[in-house]
């Protein structure tokens, strides 16, 4: 097995783990401004949470998409093509998303308001919807032929594996916002996200764990069931900690739940980037899917610097903006009065 290809095969994996940490508790507290909030003020207490980093947060997901372009130019043609329309539904929603969390503040009217909130929360959804089924299909496999092109029509993709990784990603963003929450506010808010983290916890992450035992299942390796086992343990004392009111460490919990749970999901599929659900034959592979070495040894002297440097940066945007949120810090809304 070539090292370079191997080696941007887990740079990829790493980025799409970042981004589901990351953007996971962003869009997270974007599903809650709906049923969550209970009223404006606890919507803009929400927004403030996420507001310096969201966009920092979806970094990640263009790195990881260019990535894939770059170092695995077969994969991501095989990806976007056979799943062109959720991908479609995917950018049009956190286009729709951004935009909301940027018109929301523009006009004080409850109507204006509530349509962007809704925007917001449905735009969060959709997302996670679409990433966390993009990437169950990735890991269980889409129906390719020889050529690496998807057969049938527009909605092959959509089975069982894309509502599992579905629901996977939705549930997780949401506990994950939770726990975020406990972190970043304080007061009613904060007491509210520790009950709905301790009450869903343990459920929310079920489709997660399903969907990493059965790619175990399918071709797992004695490893993944030692990473998938840590997962677990994650996850236990995710919400052990939690009711123990140990906010820092229950986050953490929930990153190692995920971290392992990812690293189970990629280590399972591997040395495959993009299983043929027709023909293990037709599968797409580090090998057979890679750039040439001189591209992706340019890739790794850039990427020496530039992951690094993403990293150092972001660190330092959360810790400038790592205090608390509370009501009592939201001021009261006002309009713009034109001359």
């Amino acid at each position: 097995m070539d090292f370079l290809p191997t080696l941007w095969f887990i740079i990829i994996a790493f980025f799409w783990t970042g981004y589901l940490f990351l953007e996971g508790f962003d869009l997270g507290v974007g599903m809650l401004m709906r049923g969550f909030a209970r009223n404006n003020t606890d919507r803009r207490v929400l927004l403030n949470t996420v507001g310096p980093v969201w966009d920092g947060n979806e970094v990640w997901l263009i790195t990881a998409g260019a990535a894939t372009f770059a170092a695995f130019p077969h994969w991501y043609a095989s990806l976007f093509a056979g799943l062109y329309l959720p991908l479609v539904l995917v950018l049009l929603a956190l286009i729709f998303r951004a935009v909301a969390i940027e018109y929301r503040g523009k006009h004080d009217s409850p109507r204006w308001r509530s349509s962007w909130d809704w925007a917001i929360a449905l735009g969060s959804f959709v997302a996670a919807f679409g990433v966390g089924a993009m990437l169950a299909l990735t890991t269980t496999g889409l129906p390719l032929d020889a050529n690496g092109d998807r057969v049938g029509g527009p909605f092959a993709w959509f089975n069982g594996y894309a509502v599992l990784g579905g629901l996977a990603v939705v549930l997780f963003c949401l506990v994950h916002a939770a726990a975020f929450l406990v972190l970043k506010t304080d007061g009613d808010i904060r007491a509210r996200a520790r009950r709905l983290l301790l009450r869903w916890l343990p459920v929310a992450l079920l489709p997660m764990a399903l969907w990493a035992i059965l790619v175990v299942l399918a071709g797992g390796k004695p490893v993944t069931w030692v990473t998938l086992t840590v997962a677990v343990l994650g996850a236990a004392a995710a919400w052990l900690l939690a009711r123990r009111e140990r906010d820092g460490l229950s986050f953490a919990g929930l990153g190692i739940f995920l971290v392992a749970g990812t690293t189970t999901i990629f280590t399972a599929v591997f040395p495959n980037v993009l299983p043929s659900s027709l023909d293990p034959a037709f599968s797409l592979t580090v090998e057979n899917a890679s750039s040439s070495d001189y591209t992706l040894g340019v890739m790794s002297v850039i990427g020496a610097f530039g992951i690094p440097a993403v990293l150092v940066y972001q660190g330092y945007t959360y810790w400038v903006f790592r205090k608390r949120v509370s009501a009592e810090s939201i001021p009261a809304a006002h309009a713009v009065v034109p001359q």
